[in-house]
């Protein structure tokens, strides 16, 4: 080999190496991301109460509910500051790609397809689902073959949309940007019922009188449960939101968040 070729080969295994290093720098795990600045910010759609929403606390606009809380305690747990970004559903999960959000906490479901493409952490909410309908209509729908050519609204991007497409095949169904869309526009009467979690529906109902769960509801399958959603190889974060949220269920208290923000459904601000 001719001392030009041995520099060249040389100076290669140099640029190998020190590009190795620079990835190797640069691959920092989300976890001590978030501990470097001090702050996780989470996305939210804050218009799924009991959830998640927008009320109206101490005389300011706030967004609370159980979410918000298992967020807070997320926060805690990494000694590190809570900041809640705000926005709409179908752009929850696309903001943890684009790095707007580290993690987002927005009344999420597992799916096989969404884990090709984000991390999940354990479940810490079974999913319950629930037919909102006007109370003068209740006693018309009392099977889900009663809503065969009705209208049923569902909010974009939820797993109840799928759920209503999959077993309403002989509905309407209308998907919607926000339930709080959805329920001005069953009130209105341009669509005939909801297709929507039984939290969120009591939460609705317990500030709309004329208003009352159907007597059916969809089926929902095992893997239809509330998960905090990271981006792809969270790697050490996952393990802190899996310990926060196993921790939280063993002591109950999520479903004591749930119970806290309903009361707060009457300052709810659409």
């Amino acid at each position: 080999m001719t001392l030009k070729k041995l520099l060249l080969t040389c100076l290669s295994l140099l640029a190998v190496i020190a590009l190795t290093a620079c990835g190797a720098s640069n691959a920092k795990d989300m976890q001590d991301k978030v501990k470097e600045k001090k702050k996780i910010v989470v996305a939210v759609s804050p218009d799924y109460a009991p959830f998640e929403f927008k009320a109206l606390i101490d005389g300011k606009d706030t967004v609370v509910g159980a979410d918000i809380e298992l967020a807070r305690a997320i926060a805690d747990e990494l000694d590190v500051k809570l900041e809640i970004s705000s926005m709409s559903f179908d752009n929850v999960l696309s903001s943890l790609k684009t790095g707007k959000a580290d993690i987002a906490i927005s009344g999420l479901s597992y799916t096989k397809e969404r884990a090709k493409v984000y991390d999940f952490s354990d479940a810490y909410y079974e999913t319950e689902n629930a037919i909102l309908v006007r109370k003068s209509d209740f006693n018309k729908y009392t099977s889900l073959a009663a809503f065969n050519k009705a209208k049923v609204a569902v909010q974009k991007g939820t797993i109840e949309e799928g759920l209503a497409k999959d077993q309403l095949k002989k509905s309407n169904i209308t998907s919607l940007t926000s339930m709080g869309e959805a329920v001005n526009e069953l009130k209105s009467g341009q669509v005939d019922a909801i297709d929507l979690e039984k939290p969120v529906a009591e939460g609705y109902i317990s500030q709309n009188s004329d208003l009352v769960l159907a007597k059916v509801a969809l089926k929902t399958g095992e893997g239809d449960a509330k998960a905090v959603a990271l981006p792809k190889d969270s790697g050490k974060l996952v393990k802190t939101v899996n310990k926060v949220v196993k921790k939280l269920k063993k002591e109950g208290k999520y479903k004591q968040f749930i119970s806290d923000a309903v009361k707060l459904t009457g300052q709810q601000i659409d």
